[in-house]
């Protein structure tokens, strides 16, 4: 668990599958004292595409990242891939897909990622819900073979060259 006591900005995302998960994370995580940013859709629809949902919150996570703030992001689905997918388009986005308590921990731990998706249709609300607020408290490991891992992640995405 995090030893700050700054909670970081959430930017949540998702498409007609999480709108439920969605709807009740954004109350919950407000209520938990987190500044939640919802990227949408704000209305259902069965027909809807979550790439720009997705893609947008990813872009404002890198956005103030940049800036020096503490946040990361949701990005919700029926099973979280496609959302992990397009999220991780974003140059500076380790989006991971979790799916039980370990890999929410080891996503921050070791990867230091940076949103987190998560099926709407793969957990219960409670279960999901237990899953994001343990991805949310993790602090990255800092050790030094992730943080060379990760670095070398961000060059092959800068340069297209990985290195050793």
């Amino acid at each position: 668990m995090s030893t700050t006591s700054e909670l970081p900005r959430v930017h949540i995302a998702t498409d007609h599958a999480g709108m439920d998960l969605s709807t009740h994370l954004v109350r919950h995580l407000t209520a938990k004292g987190y500044d939640v940013v919802d990227h949408g859709p704000k209305q259902y629809d069965a027909s809807d595409d979550y790439p720009s949902y997705c893609i947008n919150a990813a872009h404002a996570v890198v956005a103030d990242q940049h800036a020096g703030m503490h946040a990361l992001g949701i990005v919700l689905g029926g099973s979280g891939n496609g959302e992990q997918i397009a999220a991780n388009k974003v140059t500076g986005i380790r989006a991971a897909l979790v799916w039980n308590h370990s890999t929410a921990i080891l996503a921050r731990q070791h990867n230091n990622a940076n949103i987190v998706a998560v099926g709407g249709r793969q957990h219960s609300i409670d279960e999901a819900t237990a899953l994001i607020e343990a991805f949310l408290q993790e602090p990255p490991s800092n050790d030094q073979r992730h943080i060379r891992r990760i670095g070398q992640i961000a060059t092959y995405e800068s340069t297209g060259k990985m290195t050793q």
